[in-house]
């Protein structure tokens, strides 16, 4: 039995690329060389039989116009030229990124400081900073000192950040968003910016008495206890001596 020749697919083009030598298909198209001189109407196999002599493309850069018009091109530099661009305002382009700052209730003035200091420089550098607060046990009871040390690092970073998301909960931790104020020159980070800062602490207390019964430890594995050993077995009552005769 022959088989019958599969059918090779063709790509389809994309709709955001111009259209190009024979995938235009209307019947006639103005035309404008390579120096910008407008050349007239010509039928569309005129025109690309025109752009093949001179070692170029017909390109379509105007598709609504009646007729539609071209331009006789190299399509191969366009797309070059047009990847160079896209490529530099990409780099000219500011990313902002969501960077995130952990405090406790129990967290002390100093390391309340020391995020404060990267806080600021996240907003300097023209990103978004989320405030968290982790409550443990007994500590979600009181959610008002978690509100106040959020509107605490809002204040310290009022010059450079307004409050895009005010402290709401959110599960066992409370959130707050800071966002950069607007005309705000972002600073380009440089290597030594981080050697003046001092390494972030850990602000989990060790002592975690106020853990609920149901919670386990920081990585999600319960801590070991200790199983009681076997009671010790008394030693049997020893009989009393007869006296010899």
């Amino acid at each position: 039995m022959r088989r019958t020749p599969r059918r090779r697919v063709q790509p389809e083009p994309d709709r955001n690329e111009p259209r190009v030598n024979y995938r235009i298909r209307v019947p006639r198209v103005l035309v404008i060389d390579e120096e910008g001189r407008k050349l007239g109407e010509f039928m569309t196999e005129d025109a690309v039989r025109l752009a093949e002599e001179r070692g170029l493309d017909l390109i379509e850069v105007a598709p609504e116009g009646k007729p539609p018009v071209c331009r006789i091109q190299d399509y191969g530099k366009l797309k070059y030229e047009r990847k160079k661009k896209d490529a530099q305002a990409r780099r000219n382009q500011v990313q902002v990124q969501l960077k995130e700052v952990k405090l406790r209730p129990k967290t002390d003035d100093h390391d309340i400081a020391v995020k404060v200091r990267h806080a600021r420089r996240f907003l300097e550098e023209g990103n978004k900073v989320k405030v968290t607060i982790r409550f443990r046990g007994r500590e979600l009871a009181h959610r008002d000192i978690g509100s106040l040390q959020c509107m605490r690092m809002a204040k310290e970073c009022e010059d450079l950040s307004t409050i895009e998301t005010h402290p709401r909960m959110d599960g066992r931790q409370m959130f707050m968003i800071l966002a950069p104020i607007k005309g705000l020159k972002p600073r380009i980070r440089r290597p030594s910016d981080d050697e003046e800062l001092p390494p972030m602490e850990d602000d989990d207390d060790d002592d975690d008495d106020d853990l609920d019964d149901d919670e386990v430890g920081e990585e999600g594995e319960e801590t070991p206890t200790s199983e009681p050993g076997p009671e010790p077995v008394p030693d049997a009552p020893q009989e009393d001596e007869q006296p010899t005769a």
